[in-house]
């Protein structure tokens, strides 16, 4: 990956979550919050 496409996905993602703070209220880092908890318990399940 270089440095150009590092940075773009970092602004795409910048602006999703400000999109989502200020326009869409889907409360995506909720969403993404839950969503990393629920594979680290399915993880844990199979360790």
């Amino acid at each position: 990956m270089t440095n150009r496409i590092a940075i773009a996905i970092a602004v795409l993602i910048v602006l999703l979550l400000a999109a989502d703070r200020f326009w869409l209220h889907l409360d995506l880092p909720v969403l993404a919050g839950r969503a990393l908890d629920r594979s680290v318990e399915y993880l844990s399940f199979w360790r």
